[in-house]
């Protein structure tokens, strides 16, 4: 149980129901911010501006998934309202105060920084991660067959990138009998790939190995999938690029020669927000019980 914890969650999207409905079952107090055209109601949760909270009581702070943007703004769907996070909010926090967010940013840091609070990125957990690779399988799964006129049984997929996401997609696609690619530049990685019964290739050669693509997945978030890289894709090739805003591909050149080029950073919680946020909303839950068990004075 949360009995006694005092929560603030600040703004989001669907996922983020699935949180605050686990965190009112277990007996916390929450402060929803940025939620004020939510029509459901909580019990144990308030709505609030947030120059109306009082952030001296306030144990953890919950951010969306994507936290912040550079400028301190919080996404919220749910409210017409701009919500912007600073330092001096934190600042008013307890010393024992915890910020959770899926993802950081320079802003984000720095203010943590400033503030003398503690972040925990729940997405560089492997289990979240993990379990987080399920619905965005589907996703793209869901996205290569909405906007191509082939199957991807027979089709010539490469996959950029095998860390928790890559590895998930790739072996669903080869599953579906397309023939699977996979660049990647750690031995292990290129060893595995190899393991895995798919055909690997160092991102170094990423321009020769992409000319007979027809679905080309990028995970990795960096320009990776550059104007040189495109040059050399069939016409027809589909791009989908789901690694973090602002992606890795220049979405730019695409355009201009024509190739369908998508982003989508965030297909957890477009294709399946209800199971994302169980997802996050048990492993937060988890970490709170473990603050909680501590004593809120000797959280770490």
């Amino acid at each position: 149980m949360l009995t006694g914890m005092q929560i603030a969650v600040i703004g989001g999207d669907a996922r983020q129901l699935e949180i605050i409905r686990k965190l009112t079952e277990l007996d916390a107090r929450i402060s929803l911010i940025g939620f004020e055209q939510l029509d459901h109601a909580f019990t144990g949760a308030v709505k609030e501006k947030i120059d109306e909270v009082d952030f001296s009581l306030i144990d953890a702070v919950i951010l969306p998934v994507a936290g912040t943007n550079l400028k301190g703004q919080v996404e919220t769907i749910f409210s017409n309202e701009k919500v912007v996070l600073t330092k001096e909010i934190l600042a008013k926090t307890p010393e024992h105060c915890m910020i959770y967010s899926g993802i950081s940013n320079p802003y984000l840091d720095g203010i943590i920084d400033q503030s003398g609070r503690k972040l925990v990125q729940l997405f560089s957990r492997d289990d979240v991660a993990i379990y987080n690779s399920i619905p965005t399988v589907e996703g793209t799964i869901m996205m290569a067959i909405q906007h191509t006129d082939f199957t991807i049984h027979g089709s010539n997929v490469t996959i950029l990138g095998l860390g928790r996401c890559g590895m998930s997609i790739a072996r669903a696609f080869h599953a579906l009998g397309a023939k699977v690619k996979v660049g990647a530049r750690k031995s292990e990685h290129l060893a595995r790939i190899t393991e895995m019964g798919l055909s690997p290739f160092h991102l170094n050669d990423i321009e020769k190995e992409v000319v007979t693509t027809d679905i080309l997945i990028n995970t990795v978030p960096q320009l990776i999938v550059s104007a040189s890289v495109i040059a050399k894709l069939p016409p027809h090739t589909l791009i989908i690029d789901i690694a973090s805003k602002p992606g890795g591909t220049d979405f730019r050149y695409a355009e201009k020669r024509g190739i369908k080029a998508l982003l989508a950073p965030s297909l957890p919680g477009i294709v399946a927000p209800k199971t994302a946020g169980r997802i996050l909303a048990d492993v937060l839950t988890q970490l709170l019980q473990e603050t909680l068990k501590k004593g809120k004075g000797n959280a770490s």
